[in-house]
């Protein structure tokens, strides 16, 4: 299972605007690719399509063991999908005039992205499954059929249901990606105030040198730096 989250950190909204400009451009690209990408989960701000962060399960469906792929062609979607999700891992910068504070000087925007690769059965060994049934609107086949899932991680207690898919393994997918974030939150919190000075010096260090620049209103990308060479390109 491969995660990608995108995060304005704690950027004003011209951040969380630029987070709402990349996941629609990774839309795109999945779109052209034929990589299926779900959307686990938002933290929205007021502002239209303006996100604090997002949790993208990049492949969903597509990596599965039981996805009927030959060998070579498994390799090949694993591969494809793997490299277009650390494209966007680390620092990156959206240079644009405010259209929050026109006369705003700042032209500056950052947000990032971190990548996660997950063995699920190994994810799977340490959390419990329950299936229940759907509740709320969805018509008769969500209402009759135990396709909700929540998902327990069982050395924590931390749990998540999900039921905003109709068959119960597209929810237990998505449990699986959910939870996931949650004990990643989790550790955040217990950090002590050494580990997050560091982190946070880490992460001044990566907005010197951003791996992707996007330009205007248009969020076009003008350089992009190679993960191999360590170079704008």
């Amino acid at each position: 299972m491969i995660l990608l989250q995108l995060s304005a950190g704690q950027g004003p909204v011209e951040c969380c605007k630029a987070v709402g400009l990349a996941l629609k451009t990774i839309e795109k690209q999945c779109r052209e690719k034929g990589i299926k990408l779900d959307i686990v989960e938002t933290v929205a701000t007021k502002e239209q399509d303006c996100f604090k962060s997002v949790l993208l399960q990049v492949g969903s469906g597509q990596l599965d063991s039981t996805t009927a792929y030959s060998k070579k062609s498994y390799s090949e979607k694993e591969s494809q999908v793997k490299q277009l999700a650390q494209l966007w891992q680390g620092a990156m910068l959206w240079v644009c005039q405010s259209e929050y504070r026109p006369k705003h000087k700042r032209k500056n925007w950052f947000f990032s992205g971190q990548v996660y690769v997950i063995d699920e059965s190994k994810l799977d060994n340490s959390v419990t499954f329950q299936t229940c049934r759907a509740s709320g609107a969805g018509g008769q086949h969500v209402n009759t059929t135990d396709s909700a899932v929540r998902a327990t991680h069982t050395e924590t207690g931390i749990s998540v249901r999900v039921e905003s898919e109709r068959s119960q393994h597209a929810n237990k997918r998505l449990a699986r990606a959910l939870l996931f974030q949650k004990l990643e939150a989790t550790k955040l919190d217990t950090m002590t105030q050494q580990e997050k000075a560091r982190w946070q010096q880490h992460w001044e260090v990566e907005r010197g040198n951003p791996v992707k620049i996007f330009n205007g209103k248009k969020f076009i990308l003008s350089q992009e730096r190679s993960v191999n060479k360590g170079g704008l390109i």
